[in-house]
């Protein structure tokens, strides 16, 4: 199965666009979870929310950096949690990577072979030389940072380049060229693309009108939901993986807190939902 076909799947399943970023902060839990055992604290974590979220979802996407901040414990947890997760819902490792052919080929090893996530963030700044290892698989999927949802992207995305059409921004150069190497490529390529610009997201859309779109933002970031998902859905009202972490995963620290991030997926799910039946 390639990853769109996988990621549809899992979308039609539970009638949900949503993702959830399982981002450890330890200092965010409830206590009785927290113990010396850093590895195991993020693990039990984890287990309760992926528990309490599995049939609302389309994937999950753990962010690299948060578990790298616990050093090899964190790490640790980051591969216990890949396994806690059903293989029949897509993982996406948040680590923006983008490196020459080896090195590339060598995360690819690590990523997709012995932890076998399904898709990855990269950047796209050295070419699709660069890329290319990433893409090699038609069973993973690749999303390339195009318009990302931080206040400071514009510095570079929106900067205009010279060259192919008049006006044209780095960001939709970043955006025709994701096409080209969807099509060219076994992996299912898609793009990164912040809901706090969705105007960008629009334009976005109608560069690449059936590739998939990771959306961030949509949380604690205040991105706008419903402009977002009414223009980043493709035709068949898929295509859009809206993103939330700690909206979702940290709005309780009592005992039920696994209970309270089910209750706050499900209203971003309906919210998502009602944006696509109409």
């Amino acid at each position: 199965m390639t990853f769109r076909k996988k990621i549809d799947a899992a979308a039609t399943r539970a009638n949900s666009l949503l993702c959830i970023g399982l981002d450890p902060a330890i200092e965010s839990y409830p206590g009785h979870l927290v113990s010396d055992d850093i590895a195991k604290t993020i693990v039990d974590f984890n287990r309760e929310i992926i528990n309490a979220t599995s049939d609302l979802v389309c994937a999950y996407k753990p962010n690299l950096g948060f578990y790298v901040a616990y050093g090899l414990p964190g790490l640790h947890a980051l591969v216990e949690t890949r396994k806690l997760i059903d293989p029949s819902i897509p993982v996406i490792l948040d680590c923006k990577l983008g490196d020459f052919f080896n090195t590339s080929a060598s995360y690819v090893t690590g990523l997709f072979g012995a932890w076998d996530f399904d898709a990855v963030t990269i950047a796209p700044y050295m070419g699709e030389d660069g890329l290319a290892p990433f893409m090699a698989d038609e069973r993973r999927g690749v999303f390339v940072l195009c318009k990302t949802s931080n206040p400071g992207s514009g510095e570079f995305q929106d900067v205009p380049v010279a060259g192919e059409g008049p006006g044209e921004a780095l960001f939709e150069r970043v955006a025709a060229r994701s096409r080209v190497w969807n099509d060219t490529n076994p992996a299912s390529v898609g793009l990164v693309v912040g809901a706090t610009y969705p105007d960008h997201l629009r334009r976005v859309r109608e560069i690449c009108p059936d590739q998939l779109i990771l959306m961030p933002g949509i949380g604690q970031q205040q991105g706008d939901l419903r402009a977002t998902v009414e223009v980043g859905v493709d035709a068949n009202g898929l295509g859009l993986i809206p993103n939330a972490s700690r909206s979702v995963t940290y709005v309780s620290k009592d005992r039920d807190f696994a209970s309270a991030a089910r209750s706050a997926a499900e209203q971003i799910r309906k919210a998502i939902n009602e944006v696509r039946g109409a």
